[in-house]
Formats: structure tokens, sequence, C-alpha cells
């Protein structure tokens, strides 16, 4: 039997990409996402929560996100939850859980105007692991089920 380690996420740039290279060449990009859920509760009241996630982008994907995205930008993400942990000079552990995406569909329409190389026409969804394309019959985000 096999675990699965799988998290999908719809939401929001918090900030802008910040794209680096690795001393071995690779690109990688770290951004945060925010996700909201709104609710009433027993009272009446309006509720409302957000979590924000870390998400890192590696190779191709690093690339695509540095062009094309920005703080606000709305993104549907796919990959897997991943800790790290680290000690400081000061010889403090930390933890950090961020998700590492393995696919990226840009969901906010493509900007208008000149310069803009990204497909008007379709959703553009990108893959890790695998040029980066517009792929026609993918997911709908109509067509996910919450």
């Amino acid at each position: 039997m096999y675990d699965l380690n799988r998290v999908t996420i719809i939401g929001r740039l918090t900030r802008d990409p910040e794209v680096k290279t690795t001393t071995t060449g690779k690109s990688v990009a770290t951004v945060s996402v925010a996700t909201s859920r709104a609710w009433t509760d027993q009272a009446g009241v309006k509720q409302k929560e957000s979590e924000f996630h870390n998400v890192v982008f590696w190779g191709k994907l690093s690339e695509i996100v540095g062009q094309y995205l920005h703080k606000a930008s709305k993104v549907y993400v796919e990959g897997r939850l991943r800790t790290r942990d680290w000690t400081d000079q000061a010889g403090v552990k930390h933890y950090r859980t961020e998700i590492v995406a393995e696919n990226l569909i840009m969901l906010d329409s493509a900007p208008s105007g000149a310069g803009s190389n990204m497909p008007t026409n379709s959703t553009p969804v990108y893959h890790d692991n695998a040029p980066a394309e517009v792929v026609e019959e993918e997911i709908k985000v109509e067509d996910i089920p919450f």
C-alpha cells in the first residue's frame, strides 16, 4: 500500500515571486499564497479566515512564475507538502512547511496590451518536468467541486 502526499489550493499571491538560481544553476521561485474561507456562525455573524501557504516552484515552473505572476495573481497549484528544518547561526532549530508545486494554472485573465506573451484564448496550464505549453482539455475552475 502506498501513501499519498497531495495538496491542491486556489488562492492569491501575497507578494511578488522571489526567483533565485541555486549554486548548481537550477531556478527556484518562492511565493506565499493566501486562501480564504467564509461562513456564518451560529449567531448569524459572518466570519472569515485566511491561511497562508509557502509555495516553491522549481525549474521551468519557477521561470514561468517569475515572468507572469505578481502580487494578487490568482493561481491553482497542485503539489506535495514538505517540511524542511535547519539550525541558524545562534543554534536555534527552525522548521518550514511548504508546498512543492508540480502543476500550475494561472486563473487571472491574460493582461491586455502590447508586450504580453501569455495566450489569451485559453487557460495556461503548466506542469513540472514537462515543457510549458497550453493544454486544452485540462481542469476548469468551474468543474472543481469545492
